[in-house]
Parts: C-alpha cells; sequence; structure tokens
C-alpha cells in the first residue's frame, strides 16, 4: 500500500492476548480488564512494526498512554506528519480511555488525522443482510447508509464508534480480510466489501 502512496494509519487490536470485556465477564476489575486490553494493543503494535521494518517499511508506534522508551505518545500532528513521510503510524492502545472498543478508537484516529476512509477488516466479505456464517442466503450489501445501518440494525461496529464515524461523515468500509488481493482492490478504489456512508 505504501508503494501505491497511500498514507497508511493502522488501529490495532489485542484480542488475541487479552480482552477487557472478556476479563471483567470472569470477575475482573472492568477499568482493569480494559487497561490489560490497551497493553496488549502495544505488544501487537510492537511486534508489527517489528515485521514491516524486517520487510523495510519504516513505521512508528504510537500510544494512547505513555510508555517512555517503548513507544511514541499519540500526537495527532506528529502522526499526520509521519503519515506525511511515507510511514506507516501504527495507533496502540485504543482511545486510552477504559469502556472504548478498538473499533471506537479506529474512527477516532480516522477523523483526528483526517483520513479519506475508515478499513474495517473482518472475517466475512462485507455487510449482509443476516449473519452470513448462520444463514448462507444472507446477501451482501454494496453499499449502504449509516441510517439504513441503524434501522435495520445491522451489525457493523459498537454503536458509540458507528455513531461517531456518522457524526463526522466518515465513510466505513467493511471488507474480509482473509481474502486474497482484497486489502489491494480496496486501496485501488474497486468494488470490495461493503461501503457504509452518508449517502442514501
Amino acid at each position: 500500500m505504501v508503494e501505491l502512496g497511500v498514507q497508511v494509519g493502522v488501529v490495532i487490536g489485542g484480542g488475541n492476548l487479552f480482552r477487557g470485556a472478556g476479563l471483567a465477564e470472569a470477575g475482573m476489575n472492568r477499568v482493569v480488564g480494559d487497561h490489560m486490553g490497551m497493553l496488549a494493543t502495544v505488544m501487537n503494535g510492537l511486534a508489527m512494526r517489528d515485521a514491516l521494518h524486517r520487510a523495510y517499511v519504516n513505521a512508528r508506534v504510537m500510544s494512547a498512554i505513555p510508555l517512555k522508551g517503548v513507544c511514541d505518545d499519540y500526537n495527532w500532528a506528529d502522526a499526520i506528519s509521519q503519515l506525511r513521510q511515507g510511514r506507516v503510524v501504527i495507533f496502540s492502545a485504543g482511545t486510552g480511555n477504559p469502556f472504548f472498543t478498538t473499533d471506537s478508537a479506529a474512527c477516532l484516529r480516522g477523523i483526528e488525522i483526517e483520513a479519506d476512509v475508515v478499513l474495517k477488516a473482518t472475517k466475512v466479505d462485507g455487510v449482509f443482510t443476516a449473519d452470513p456464517v448462520a444463514n448462507p442466503d444472507a446477501e451482501l450489501y454494496d453499499t449502504l447508509s449509516y441510517n439504513t445501518v441503524l434501522e435495520k440494525e445491522l451489525k457493523v461496529m459498537d454503536l458509540a464508534a458507528f455513531t461517531l464515524a456518522r457524526d463526522h461523515k466518515m465513510p466505513i468500509r467493511v471488507f474480509n480480510m482473509n481474502k486474497p488481493g482484497a486489502l489491494r482492490r480496496v486501496v485501488m478504489g474497486e468494488t470490495e466489501g461493503t461501503l457504509i456512508s452518508d449517502a442514501d
């Protein structure tokens, strides 16, 4: 993507290590669990940066919670500067606050850095009329408006994140991260997944 001249910001999750909500269900204090989840995203961010560096791609990790000597503190102006220099910026530690999901962080960072679109990589091909895993007859939407998603109660992302995107007219493209070539097709503007915007 960087070779195509695209500025790339990545909001990374930590669910493979810890999920704050899951830890809370197991009896842990939710705030503590969310803090552990945020730290898990930093660990994943460091791993991603290392993988990118080994592929000769310049990348920086920014954390919403200060971790001196480990990664940079998040600052929107610095993030934009790094993106303009062709570096991949990996946003970690979510929003820096408990009770907010990685989806909320993705929409927030996208708005702050004035991204063209938020790309939500999932395990399915986009947004469907029903759960495609449970219902093989579910149909894929090519495009949707924010209002249609809300009216039909379609599962795209949590309500706080989705409302933030809607209020700031930030388009969301949902696509299958496991589908070969999908990310490149999205970046090249080809039809892939589902585009959600304010267009009716």
